[in-house]
């Protein structure tokens, strides 16, 4: 039996889940690539708590049998964030928040989407790729500060 994804607004009662995602993303995917002085200097920082305290209206978050397994969080025709857990990928919650984001940015009357991710994040870059983005910049990373080269991806919608 599949358990259908249910795309919904966060609620502040979601913001200790949030954190837990983009924590479990961080480890298993940018950690490892950070030098000792960047991983220090993130992790000192409180950004991820700021950013989900700034952001938790605009969250959208994927729910799997009652829990929040991803999340979403774009501006205009820009996805800031769409991570899912580790433990759930693979089953379609990445593809149904990337859907969203693409139907709710052409809903406000944009003509394309965009996000950035990593030169290193090959597993992003492929997901992405397959889904219709195409790799239009590359520019030395600024919220690391780690020489990691971001890649800015762009679809027509």
């Amino acid at each position: 039996m599949t358990t259908s994804i249910l795309i919904r607004r966060a609620e502040p009662a979601d913001a200790d889940a949030i954190q837990r995602i983009l924590g479990e993303t961080y480890e298993a995917t940018w950690k490892p690539e950070l030098t000792a002085e960047a991983v220090a200097r993130f992790e000192s920082s409180a950004h991820t708590a700021a950013y989900v305290r700034e952001r938790l209206t605009f969250f959208r978050v994927a729910c799997l049998g009652g829990e929040v397994v991803g999340l979403l969080d774009w501006r205009d025709d820009f996805i800031d964030s769409l991570h899912v857990s580790p433990r759930q990928q693979r089953m379609g919650i990445g593809v149904a928040l990337l859907r969203h984001a693409e139907d709710e940015i052409a809903r406000a009357g944009h003509r394309q989407v965009r996000l950035e991710t990593d030169t290193f994040n090959r597993q992003a870059r492929a997901f992405y790729g397959k889904h219709g983005y195409a790799e239009v910049d590359f520019y030395p990373d600024e919220e690391w500060h780690s020489g990691f080269t971001t890649v800015l991806m762009s679809k027509a919608l």
